[in-house]
């Protein structure tokens, strides 16, 4: 077998092992994703549920953030993660194991409170994405289209664009504007995946 064969059968054995992680994952937020429906005081005519973002995607789109923000550190540091809406909280997980000091703000108090026993109510706040003051502070926010209604998810969008630091990272999945792609305020990190870096104020 060449090398070349060879690392090519490691990349699929990889590959095939995150496919049985990621399922067994996504069996359990499915788990609870059906629960945390049920028991919404979301209002639905314009704020989604706790619907899960597909795992292995945030996964990949955690570590290109990551990856960046080591590039251009000289000092060893943990960056900071938030997700804005996080549900049960399985994006903060993974942003915690990619090395991230990772925290969550969810309004819906059945979610909440399952993402609270799954990570520390020190890292999960039950908050209202419009009265969380603290945007600025972190190095990655991370969402997954909280707003059914392109007027708040406008709203939504412009008001993260607008409060994260230079040299903060957006992963925003499931965007209803493509404003971000011709704001100068902002460069794309991956031709695949939604995650932009706020170059300048």
């Amino acid at each position: 077998m060449s090398a070349m064969d060879k690392i090519s059968k490691t990349f699929q054995n990889r590959e095939a092992e995150l496919d049985i992680l990621f399922g067994v994952i996504n069996r359990f937020v499915g788990y609870f994703t059906r629960d945390s429906i049920k028991e919404t005081r979301n209002d639905t005519r314009k704020e989604y549920p706790f619907v899960p973002m597909d795992t292995r995607q945030a996964y990949e789109e955690i570590l290109i953030a990551k990856q960046c923000l080591d590039s251009r550190r000289k000092q060893p540091k943990i960056p900071s993660f938030i997700d804005v809406g996080c549900g049960i909280g399985q994006i903060v997980l993974v942003a915690e194991m990619a090395g991230f000091d990772a925290h969550g703000i969810e309004k819906d108090p059945y979610p909440c409170k399952i993402a609270q026993r799954l990570i520390g109510s020190d890292k999960i706040l039950l908050e209202d994405i419009w009265k969380f003051q603290d945007y600025d502070k972190f190095d990655v926010i991370y969402y997954f289209r909280p707003f059914s209604t392109k007027e708040l998810q406008g709203r939504f969008e412009r008001l993260i664009e607008d409060t994260i630091k230079p040299g903060g990272i957006i992963i925003g999945n499931r965007r209803l504007s493509d404003s971000i792609e011709v704001d100068d305020r902002f460069r794309k990190l991956d031709p695949n995946w939604p995650i932009w870096e706020k170059t300048k104020k």
